[in-house]
């Protein structure tokens, strides 16, 4: 039977695909440049390229061209809720193992599967350098004094703005004024934590929960209540609210948008459930957002605020995961605990650095950031699943894996005699860094968990450390 131009390009694809010539996240010619390799019109090569993308071979990325789509097969199950009895912990204590995990990331010669970060190769630096070159030599005067102390008026004004697209329910609009500039997210949780509890309170957290939050919370003379989370649709609501009809926290802190482990996003249901049990019991929850520009879906999903009519919900976030760690900006909309919030700004650090404002604001201004996060959540996902996919291959028979829709983390269950203490210090050995369970806990129910971070392109050093952790876990 005689096939048409088109189908003959696509077969030839296809079959670059399955011998792994081509691999997943990897950019086919261009159109134009396809034409001219294989003398067809531009409109046959578009035709094959259509095909392939029916047949779920490649993906269309708008103003970037044609990918090869990862195909997940032969997955690992994913992970369930673990159950058990909420109960204060004091002090929080993970330091040791989390220091392990922090300085393991500095090392360049180490795989970069341990800290939650993301490659340089995702972020716009060389736009973020020119900005900043071209603000140093022109707004001299400006940079030469204090911010105000909540923050440069057009970047609040840029994020109030951004506000808008998150979809309000009930809750008012966001206004400039109304957002709080701090020196990153640390700050920000720092600030909204000192604004509504007070040493030796209790806060509910996610468990499992991201040991930075741990740490803050020790750091304040404060106690954890670890609430069972869902590796798909977030904290345990039947626990939480016993934990505030009891009486038992003063606040909450929650990642409702792509928790940091488990990578849950709370479904708009249980978020609205959230808001209402905050309202009911008086009962302040700190939203960290810091991972909702980086979804994976056709829109970003909602914040809890954006549930929230009582001014109960305080968003936390900031630009150091889509932007550049290193500018160190982040922001607060306090709802009505923004006077209290604005004064703890005050004491703690007066101001946030002046010039990396000014060069977040120009860069939102000009439409940079929308067109930076379309192609960094298109590799984060793909990273995400060649990840999955690699764990399915090459750890042991029993291994669970989390199926997040966002961010660029993913839990790892691995069989119940594999000890993550043990097999994080085996890997340091091999030059691998993983985090370990323990670091997301008080309590001692995560000790054959990992959390691996996808925040780098899938490479065959990648793929080459994943092996070596699946040897190491059949030890």
């Amino acid at each position: 039977m005689e096939t048409h131009l088109y189908e003959q390009i696509a077969r030839e694809i296809q079959r670059q695909v399955h011998q792994r010539v081509l691999q997943p996240g990897d950019r086919l010619p261009s159109v134009r440049r396809m034409s001219e390799q294989k003398s067809v019109s531009i409109s046959t090569v578009l035709q094959a390229y259509m095909h392939l993308e029916d047949m779920g071979l490649v993906d269309a990325r708008p103003q970037s061209g044609y990918y090869v789509r990862m195909q997940l097969r032969n997955l690992p199950p994913e992970p369930t809720i673990r159950r058990f009895a909420p109960t204060p912990a004091a002090p929080v204590n993970v330091i040791s193992l989390v220091e392990d995990v922090i300085n393991a990331a500095q090392y360049a010669d180490f795989a970069p599967l341990g800290g939650a970060v993301p490659s340089p190769e995702l972020l716009p630096l060389t736009k973020i350098s020119k900005l900043f070159a071209s603000i140093a030599r022109t707004e001299v005067q400006e940079i030469s004094r204090y911010e105000t102390s909540g923050g440069n008026i057009e970047l609040r004004r840029q994020i109030a703005l951004r506000a808008m697209d998150w979809g309000s329910v009930g809750a008012p609009i966001t206004a400039a004024d109304e957002v709080v500039i701090s020196c990153g997210a640390t700050e920000a949780m720092h600030l909204c934590l000192r604004a509504v509890a007070r040493a030796g309170d209790t806060i509910a957290v996610e468990s499992p929960c991201y040991f930075g939050v741990l740490r803050i919370i020790e750091g304040l003379g404060m106690k954890a209540l670890e609430i069972p989370t869902d590796p798909r649709t977030g904290i345990a609501l039947d626990h939480l609210e016993t934990a505030m009809k009891q009486g038992l926290v003063s606040a909450c802190v929650l990642t409702p948008n792509f928790n940091n482990p488990l990578g849950s996003c709370m479904p708009d249901n249980h978020k609205a459930a959230t808001a209402a049990l905050a309202a009911r019991y008086s009962i302040p929850v700190i939203e960290d957002d810091i991972y909702g520009d980086l979804y994976f879906g056709e829109k970003r999903p909602k914040p809890l605020q954006s549930f929230d009519r009582e001014g109960m919900v305080m968003l936390c976030a900031s630009f150091s995961k889509t932007i550049s760690p290193g500018l160190r900006v982040g922001f607060i909309v306090p709802g009505r605990f923004h006077k209290e919030v604005f004064h703890q700004k005050i004491a703690t650090s007066l101001a946030t650095s002046t010039l990396p404002q000014l060069v977040l604001a120009r860069f939102l201004q000009n439409g940079g950031y929308e067109h930076h996060l379309r192609s960094m959540r298109k590799s984060l996902q793909s990273q995400v699943q060649q990840t999955i996919q690699a764990v399915g291959e090459h750890f042991p028979e029993g291994t669970k894996v989390t199926r997040p829709q966002g961010g660029y983390v993913v839990w790892v269950e691995l069989p119940e005699h594999v000890n993550a203490v043990t097999l994080h210090q085996r890997a340091l050995q091999e030059k691998i860094s993983i985090a370990p369970g323990p670091i997301f806990s008080k309590k001692q129910e995560y000790y054959h968990y990992i959390r691996l971070n996808c925040g780098f392109p899938f490479s065959s050093g990648i793929d080459e450390a994943l092996t070596t952790l699946g040897r190491l876990a059949q030890c």
